[in-house]
């Protein structure tokens, strides 16, 4: 035979393995072993876009899980981002924790808030619920605003160099040791979401996406599992948001503005909703453009200045584009589109 024409399981669990084929795990050891030298084949500056690329990885994968498993759409990304990385920075530096402990009681505690601001998902559907949610956007932003005791009345919470237990950050190597500290946290962030989806609970979440009236009538509890998705989603969130405190080392509220929201909304539109590996994608496009923007515009900034000049337009218009694109030309990412190249490759040179 030319190609296989299928894949055969004997057992349930061999059909519940992550990888079933060779070729998966032949990709999954050229991505650690690019995963592995990045560090030393990238410079400073591209190490540093890399483990902001790992942070948003963790929140978007969050995100994807309340809006692409469980269709309960959310505009409140950088409020829940915003409480993991108060909480987390308020613990370490006022309360004495450590910092793993700090980070823990902040994916916690916006798991709970998370669920609290789930609650109208009960009742709502669709642009109500995104307007409900845009609400909890909002009332976070008006408290780290407004409430003088987060900041000290500073407007901003100034973070030590990361201490893990008498082991500190160098400003030499800053970027690589933090590259090692957030590699392990994404990948385990990123395998815990793809096999919650192997369980009941996670089942739950897509059974109430697919078709909720359906969902309940078959056993599942509506209730629960709306809400639990919101709170499993924040903590992801939560996770993320604590990282960027340690790492940026300043907690300010413009880094969780609306603007922030969408931007994590476009990372799951073109990563692909409803896809764990689509919102690595996702992160790492959306992350990325502005980035290699930014290095087109000062490649021509001689030849064509008033390139350089209209730059911050230039990405906003890009970034629009790049999103109403995806959704004209393929709606389900790059994922998919991945999904079409592997399925090409493998039954070349036939067509089906």
């Amino acid at each position: 035979m030319a190609t296989a024409t299928g894949i055969h399981h004997r057992s349930y669990k061999a059909e519940l393995r992550l990888r079933h084929t060779k070729a998966e795990w032949a990709r999954l050891a050229l991505i650690f072993l690019g995963l592995f030298l990045a560090p030393y084949i990238l410079n400073t500056y591209w190490l540093g876009i890399g483990n902001s690329i790992l942070i948003a990885v963790i929140g978007a994968v969050g995100l994807n899980i309340l809006v692409g498993f469980t269709g309960q759409i959310s505009l409140g990304q950088g409020g829940f981002l915003a409480v993991g990385a108060y909480t987390s920075a308020i613990l370490s530096t006022r309360a004495g924790l450590p910092v793993p402990v700090a980070v823990i009681v902040a994916v916690l505690a916006t798991a709970v808030i998370g669920a609290l601001f789930g609650l109208p998902a009960l009742r709502l559907k669709g642009l109500y619920l995104a307007i409900a949610t845009l609400a909890s956007q909002e009332i976070i932003m008006f408290v780290v605003k407004r409430w003088g005791w987060l900041t000290e009345d500073k407007g901003y919470i100034e973070v030590p160099r990361l201490n893990l237990f008498g082991w500190q950050i160098e400003r030499e190597t800053f970027e690589l040791q933090w590259y090692w500290i957030l590699l392990p946290v994404t990948v385990l962030s990123v395998f815990a979401a793809r096999n919650l989806f192997r369980t009941a609970l996670g089942r739950s979440f897509m059974a109430v996406r697919d078709q909720d009236i359906a969902a309940e009538a078959i056993g599942v509890n509506l209730t629960r599992a709306k809400v639990t998705a919101f709170a499993v989603s924040s903590g992801f969130v939560g996770l993320s948001g604590a990282l960027s405190a340690y790492y940026t080392e300043t907690v300010t509220w413009e880094r969780f503005s609306l603007d922030v929201s969408v931007l994590y909304l476009a990372m799951i539109i073109v990563g692909g909703l409803g896809s764990i590996a689509g919102s690595v994608y996702g992160a790492v496009f959306m992350m990325l453009l502005p980035a290699l923007l930014t290095e087109a515009g000062d490649k021509v900034r001689d030849t064509a200045p008033f390139i350089s000049e209209q730059l911050p337009a230039i990405k906003n218009a890009v970034f629009g584009l790049a999103i109403i694109a995806f959704l004209l030309v393929e709606p389900r990412g790059l994922d998919r589109i991945w999904s079409r190249i592997k399925d090409y490759i493998r039954f070349w040179p036939f067509r089906y």
